[in-house]
């Protein structure tokens, strides 16, 4: 069977069980089935031979996870997009797939709705799934094993987001290995879903939940800015595999209640999207006393991970900064250098990954796809294999079989778990008629990113105090820019420091502003 018949699978012989769980309301594994199947149905109906990609727009809805499903049964990839994007984001993100649909979870809203597409509102879609329930989709129909099962955009240097491809084959791969992982199958747990499911790290617990007939648990981002109703939706929540980034896990540990009264069932501890600090998994151990802490490690083109270690008590205390593990059985790490020639073991270099998990690349992008990704004949245990890679940009050594992370080479940075490309906000910001240039940097404590701080060069004198000028410009960046890339502090300065070579001083400029 392949994943998405295994999740249909459930629907026979656990019904009732419940799927998802969402403020108080739930979703059994038979309803996703029916539901899913019905939507699929008129999906092949209406678009027949027509494979574009589908945006699903909403948040942490039952209605996601079943359109989801009945995008790939009816073979589109599916676009997940969230609501608290900013409409000039979505606006981009849907004029470079070039969908011809959107399944409207959450309202899309009027600036954005109109276009070359169809809007299918949630009360036509529901309208639609009434008319076909019983009906079929054939194992055909579905998004086939090389072919794109989702596609998620990320932060690109150009200003616009770039989307990443994963196949189902990139999928299943992630999907048999993170089972592995935490000793999972069929075992009918209760996954905790943090991340947006436009962030690929709710790829690692939806799937995973789906994949072993558990229950995925949201929470949205109205619970997280309310800590008191947050561990009120907690204590009811019967969460045994805790998924998300090591800084929601911070926030928590904030709160003496966050223990193991609040949470009696916890198992699993799985950290990824940013670097887990030996500090954190000490906190958690003496919270939990019976629980046990992955790291992991990966970018959204290699489908969310591809090494991971279980750190224990002692590896806290003896290994600083921690490892984050091993590489899965059919992926490679290689640390080559600028020119690509690998480097000795234990020396740094750029983390290049192949294998199995590897994505074909950016959606309409062959330019950005052709920097990134390659096709490359590697040594595979004895013997030559010919495998896609995906240089990352990222800096790292291996020592032992274990990958180190060390940080960005270039400008991308990770922040609360969220990958940002700086050159990103720098483009967004010079939109802005008042902005001459303006520069962004990563403001970092113990080796890892605090917040943001952006270098403002105004073209002309606004008619305003410094600190109104400040809130006009992050109030204008939010028309372009998601809440987490807008900069904490911007600093306006008359001019920026250049090096020799007439490239920014970034280093000057960092020394200047602290």
């Amino acid at each position: 069977m392949n994943l998405v018949e295994i999740i249909d699978h459930y629907a026979s012989v656990c019904p009732d069980r419940i799927v998802h769980s969402y403020r108080g309301s739930s979703l059994t594994y038979l309803q996703l089935k029916e539901r899913s199947d019905a939507l699929a149905s008129y999906l092949i109906d209406t678009y027949g031979e027509d494979k574009t990609p589908i945006v699903v727009f909403g948040h942490k809805q039952h209605e996601m996870l079943i359109c989801f499903l009945a995008c790939v049964k009816s073979g589109h990839a599916y676009i997940p997009i969230d609501e608290s994007l900013p409409v000039q984001r979505i606006r981009d993100i849907i004029e470079s797939s070039r969908t011809k649909l959107v399944l409207e979870v959450s309202g899309l809203g009027s600036e954005t709705a109109e276009g070359e597409f169809h809007v299918l509102s949630g009360n036509e879609m529901n309208s639609r799934i009434e008319g076909y329930l019983g009906k079929k989709p054939s194992v055909e129909s579905q998004v086939q094993k090389e072919e794109t099962y989702y596609i998620i955009y990320t932060s690109g240097s150009t200003g616009k987001p770039k989307g990443v491809q994963i196949t189902l084959s990139n999928l299943e791969s992630f999907v048999g290995w993170g089972l592995g992982l935490c000793s999972l199958a069929g075992t009918g747990e209760v996954f905790l879903n943090q991340a947006p499911f436009s962030f690929d790290l709710s790829v690692m617990d939806l799937y995973l939940a789906l994949a072993s007939g558990s229950t995925l648990y949201s929470i949205d981002k109205t619970m997280i800015a309310n800590p008191k109703e947050l561990f009120a939706f907690f204590r009811q929540s019967g969460v045994s595999v805790w998924v998300s980034t090591p800084s929601f896990a911070e926030m928590c540990l904030a709160d003496s209640g966050f223990n193991e009264e609040l949470l009696p069932a916890l198992k699993v501890l799985l950290f990824c999207g940013e670097t887990l600090s030996n500090n954190c998994a000490r906190k958690l151990y003496q919270r939990f006393s019976d629980v046990k802490v992955i790291n992991s490690y990966g970018p959204t083109e290699a489908t969310v991970a591809v090494t991971a270690l279980h750190v224990d008590r002692e590896m806290c205390e003896i290994i600083e900064p921690l490892p984050v593990g091993y590489v899965k059985n059919d992926c490679r790490i290689l640390i080559v250098d600028p020119e690509g020639v690998p480097v000795a073991e234990g020396d740094r270099g750029e983390i290049v990954i192949a294998g199995e998990s590897v994505s074909p690349g950016y959606y309409r992008n062959q330019e950005m796809t052709a920097k990134a990704f390659s096709i490359r004949t590697i040594d595979w245990t004895g013997h030559s294999k010919t495998v896609r890679t995906y240089r990352t940009g990222d800096e790292g050594y291996l020592k032992e079989g274990l990958l180190y992370y060390s940080g960005r080479i270039d400008f991308q940075i990770k922040l609360n778990g969220f990958r940002i490309e700086l050159e990103d906000i720098e483009n967004n910001l010079r939109k802005l008629e008042f902005i001459e240039n303006a520069v962004v940097l990563p403001i970092r404590k113990e080796d890892k990113v605090q917040y943001l701080t952006a270098v403002a060069v105004l073209n002309r004198k606004l008619e305003q105090k410094e600190f109104e000028t400040v809130l006009f410009i992050k109030n204008e960046l939010k028309k372009y820019l998601p809440e987490y890339m807008i900069p904490r502090k911007i600093v306006l300065r008359e001019s920026i420091p250049m090096t020799v070579n007439g490239k920014i001083n970034r280093a000057k400029l960092l020394e200047e502003i602290k």
